[in-house]
């Protein structure tokens, strides 16, 4: 299990609490530290015994920092479990991922079911955006919660049920060593946000699936770091959004695009900061 911190505060030490009843195997946890000032990882690797402190060396983000503790690991180990600190595990769900990808050899990636604190069922399992339905939901997400183009986006009316997804939330994402190996894990280039929507797309287009497996259950107290520090991760997110169009989007005949892409997600970009100043004060969740 590989879980990436950068000063996780209170959260870090209730996921691994959580760790040994989600599955009868000896867990290992690695915890990829990007630099925390808090002290949290160091106690917790004395703490708890299953977990083992990798220091990057420097802020790599989330992705660059899952490809370093996954490079420790062995290749012979056929699954990594990729999880945030921030989440909790429900008893036996790490145990019925491993059972879904035992009975799916051609799933690179399979996800649990996400709950909010409040016992609310996140959307984890999403369809790849796409321009009409990234902008559409761009553009009203905020303001309209319920347009056509979020609701299909995040198939927040899809049964739930297990399936295939264009992709999967890397918030608890259970990974088939050899999919991870064969599209080179995930691109270092996305800081923060996206990442997962990226290297869901890059499964499928390499031939492995994304499977939504609700049989097994987390926690997860989303959004915390976003409206903690809305003036650096929100801009994060929107650059994120640019990078993953603009790379499906190349050439000079596509530049107009691009640009009218950038300019529209730095207008957004600046709207959901102000958005999510309001929120923090109100206690409100991240806006995006």
């Amino acid at each position: 299990m590989v879980t990436v911190t950068y000063s996780p505060g209170p959260y870090l030490d209730g996921f691994l609490a959580s760790v040994p009843a989600a599955t009868t195997r000896a867990p290992r946890v690695l915890m990829a530290d990007n630099g925390s000032v808090d002290g949290v990882p160091e106690a917790a690797a004395a703490k708890f015994s299953y977990a083992t402190l990798l220091r990057t060396g420097a802020n790599l983000g989330y992705g660059g920092a899952i490809n370093f503790a996954v490079a420790q690991i062995p290749p012979t180990v056929e699954f990594v479990l990729i999880a945030n600190p921030d989440v909790s595990f429900s008893p036996g769900a790490v145990d019925e991922l491993l059972a879904a990808a035992r009975r799916l050899p051609d799933a690179g990636a399979l996800g649990p079911l996400i709950r909010d604190p409040d016992g609310t069922v996140y959307p984890s399992a999403r369809q790849v955006p796409r321009l009409t339905s990234g902008a559409g939901h761009a553009l009203l997400g905020t303001v309209w919660r319920s347009n056509p183009w979020t609701t299909a986006y995040k198939q927040a009316e899809a049964a739930v049920t297990e399936r295939d997804a264009g992709w999967l939330s890397g918030s608890c994402l259970l990974v088939r060593r050899a999919a991870f190996d064969a599209i080179g894990g995930f691109d270092d280039r996305y800081f923060m946000y996206m990442e997962d929507v990226d290297f869901g797309d890059r499964l499928a287009r390499a031939g492995w699936r994304n499977v939504y497996v609700p049989s097994a259950e987390i926690v997860h107290a989303k959004g915390h770091a976003a409206g903690r520090e809305p003036e650096r991760m929100l801009p994060a997110h929107h650059a994120s959004a640019y990078r993953f169009f603009a790379d499906r989007h190349p050439g000079p005949a596509r530049l107009p695009l691009r640009l009218a892409l950038r300019a529209g997600l730095t207008a957004r970009s600046r709207l959901t900061v102000a958005l999510a100043r309001r929120a923090r004060q109100r206690g409100d969740a991240d806006p995006t």
